[in-house]
């Protein structure tokens, strides 16, 4: 069966708006996977109500369980944000947030409901901080149970104070390619091996 990913925009835009540069570097990572030959689902987090909280359903009206469902089926998750302020973006840390009950959500051999699934990371803005923000989000998602594979970033930034933006670019930096290829060809090959061996529960 072939390997799955999802791809979560944590863009503060609505589908239907602005062009959104998450939207375009989460395209070229799941075309990357196709390639590979993964079938990917991408979601756009501000189309959905995702209730403040750290368990994995927050009650009424809340839509955080079906996409937690989506994440878990899933053989790879890919966290695409914005950077504003520096950070990631709102949308991305209430999703972690969220992810937070992942850490008491364990199996009979005690491990994490999320072990055993790959997670990459994707950043785009105008300002430098794609380490810093990759950093934060790859610190939160190894805590959680998920496996990084070698160099799972892909990301743009542009001049600083600047207003031209990922989205508006005419032709994608060879750079971001290759970063997108890497990214989809290590992820896919952790992908298989954790699909092969699960990770050793407590003893």
């Amino acid at each position: 069966m072939a390997l799955t990913a999802i791809s979560l925009n944590a863009t503060l835009k609505r589908s239907g708006g602005d062009p959104s540069s998450t939207d375009r570097m989460l395209t070229l990572i799941t075309e990357a996977l196709d390639r590979e030959g993964v079938k990917s689902e991408t979601l756009r987090l501000a189309d959905f109500n995702i209730l403040p909280g750290v368990t994995s359903d927050e009650g009424a009206g809340d839509e955080w369980p079906d996409i937690r469902a989506k994440i878990l089926a899933a053989d790879m998750l890919v966290l695409g944000t914005p950077i504003w302020l520096g950070q990631p973006s709102s949308v991305a840390k209430r999703v972690l947030e969220r992810m937070d009950a992942f850490l008491e959500e364990v199996d009979d051999a005690g491990r994490m409901v999320s072990y055993g699934r790959v997670a990459a990371v994707a950043v785009v803005g105008n300002e430098d901080g794609a380490h810093h923000v990759s950093a934060e989000l790859f610190q939160a998602l190894n805590d959680i149970g998920f496996t990084i594979p070698a160099n799972a970033l892909s990301y743009w930034v542009g001049e600083a104070m600047g207003s031209v933006n990922f989205v508006d670019l005419a032709k994608v930096p060879a750079a971001v390619t290759k970063m997108v290829e890497t990214l989809a060809r290590n992820s896919v090959h952790v992908a298989n091996l954790l699909r092969r061996e699960q990770y050793p529960g407590q003893r």
